[in-house]
């Protein structure tokens, strides 16, 4: 069972829900919400000039009497870093190399192989290679161990260290070892600039499936293109956000108006200080992008009927979407209950090169829902597999210091002993081909929308208030979505019955590894490698 897995363009954990305050640097701007932040009514001045004093203490102690040099810059860099991570799992120190590959992961462009990674055992795997890159045309194969790079050892290595050492200038060499079906490789690459398509589509019969890997800078635009692609009028929609992390939340918001035909609020965020900010249309990042793509869209995308799938892996911006389109009653939801990340991340510069990720609200979706340690709840929820789910993942209820649902009162969140604290997402042995026929929840949702009976496989845990009553009402239903100013004042101070729920799903027997035999099996190899 595989312990972490990113897709190789992801940097950090769920870096979702991202917004971008403008850069000025010398006097950076922030959003206005953030600007009308009081002074917190409990800063005592003197208090705070005798916390400094201390730190100024421990500063001088540090530099004067430590074992080796330590320079400024080293230490100020760490005591940033200790006193933002220490907020909760989504904020971050950025120092250059992480503001660069935060700015790669939202565009979705960057130099390297192109591969899909996890770790198992203390090794680097590979996942999948991404058509026609590097790593693909090389031979790189899903399975393959990489024992190291450019002849240092990976294993043991932080997943996050070993995507940076496979990123890299276009054109620069690189050589990766890897073990496979017990035999030492070489396989000698070349960096490319790498575009990383976050939408994908295809036509499953008359139904349109689309799938969408990340909420990027041209997801909408890329989205809008596919949909026009289509000649036909689809008689159903399937659009999965299953292992979905995030991204841009003015994209998320795009992607809603993309299937529901709404004029209101969409989504909304709250601040410390109470201040609401609604989000209800589309404004892209890029001056240079068409603010008019969303107009004269095919009218079938708000007719026919949709199923949305989510999992443990769908988090952040794919919760917005999900939560909008279920409250909009536009799409029913499928699959398992989602991460649980409902809160919003503003980038905000410090000098010219580095940055801090801050946590600054929390969001809500049009009736007023916090999914915020809870997750979205499918109407219908079905397994992994047929047998039942592939493995147990921590989501965001599990996480080290996570901001509280509104419903716990005000304590430290507790921790929860996890093996990781990034999400599983998919077992490599069950990573099937874009739109197979051997993808269950795919397949079910197809069922669906068939108006056929859905098979849920094995639920060993099911979400609050997630059944399959009412399936064959819903099915072929003519699929009238709310608008958002219909969602009821009522709704939005209605508790959902997940509130609060932390349930996790146990661990299946599926897929287990013997103790110990992956690192035997290895070492084998490596002592044979001279042979």
């Amino acid at each position: 069972m595989l312990s972490r897995l990113y897709r190789i363009i992801i940097i950090g954990l769920f870096s979702s829900g991202l917004v971008y305050a403008q850069e000025e640097v010398k006097g950076t701007t922030i959003p206005d919400s953030l600007q009308a932040t009081p002074v917190d009514a409990e800063h005592d001045p003197a208090q705070a000039y005798e916390e400094l004093r201390r730190f100024a203490r421990a500063f001088s102690l540090v530099k004067n009497q430590y074992v080796e040099p330590v320079s400024d810059k080293e230490l100020i860099d760490a005591a940033i870093a200790g006193m933002v991570d220490k907020l909760d799992p989504h904020s971050a120190y950025l120092d250059k190399e992480d503001m660069i590959d935060l700015q790669e992961e939202t565009d979705g462009e960057f130099g390297g192989l192109g591969i899909e990674i996890g770790e198992e055992k203390g090794y680097i795997k590979i996942i999948s290679p991404i058509e026609g890159t590097p790593a693909a045309k090389a031979g790189v194969l899903p399975g393959d161990l990489v024992v190291s790079i450019n002849d240092v050892n990976t294993k043991e290595k932080d997943i996050s260290d070993v995507i940076k050492m496979l990123r890299g200038e276009p054109g620069s060499a690189v050589t990766l070892k890897v073990s496979r079906q017990g035999k030492l490789l070489d396989i000698h690459l070349k960096r490319e600039l790498i575009k990383v398509k976050s939408v994908r589509s295809k036509l499953v019969g008359d139904i349109a499936y689309f799938r969408l890997s990340q909420f990027q800078t041209n997801t909408v635009n890329d989205l809008v293109a596919q949909i026009r692609s289509i000649k036909t009028t689809p008689k159903a929609i399937v659009l999965d956000l299953r292992n979905n992390p995030g991204g841009l939340l003015n994209v998320s918001v795009g992607v809603v108006q993309i299937f529901a035909n709404t004029q209101g609020s969409i989504v909304s965020t709250k601040a410390r200080n109470q201040v609401v900010e609604e989000f209800s249309r589309y404004i892209p990042d890029n001056i240079l992008q068409n603010t008019a793509v969303l107009k004269n869209l095919p009218p079938w995308l708000h007719s026919v009927p949709m199923v949305v799938l989510i999992n443990v892996g769908s988090a952040s911006a794919s919760e917005i979407v999900a939560g909008a389109l279920q409250d909009f009653k536009r799409a029913t939801i499928m699959g398992n209950r989602s991460f649980g990340k409902g809160s919003v991340q503003v980038v905000m510069p410090i000098d010219d090169e580095t940055g801090i990720k801050l946590t600054t609200a929390r969001y809500y979706t049009p009736s007023g829902r916090s999914i915020q340690a809870t997750g979205i709840t499918p109407d219908v929820v079905v397994s992994d597999t047929e047998k039942g789910d592939l493995f147990s993942s921590p989501r965001e209820v599990d996480l080290d210091d996570h901001l509280l649902h509104e419903s716990v009162p005000e304590k430290k969140a507790e921790t929860k002993p996890v093996d990781n604290t990034e999400v599983k997402i998919v077992d490599a042995k069950n990573m099937y081909e874009f739109g197979s026929d051997q993808d269950f929840q795919l397949q079910q949702a197809i069922r669906f929308l068939k108006g056929e009976k859905v098979n849920q496989g094995v639920i060993q845990a099911q979400s609050d208030g997630a059944t399959v009553s009412g399936v064959d009402s819903r099915v072929g239903m003519k699929h009238e979505s709310r608008d958002a100013k219909e969602v009821t004042k009522d709704a939005k101070n209605k508790e959902l019955s997940d509130k609060g729920s932390s349930t996790s799903v146990p661990s299946s027997n599926l897929n287990k590894v013997p103790e110990k035999a992956l690192d035997k099996a290895i070492d084998k190899v490596l002592e044979h490698k001279g042979d």
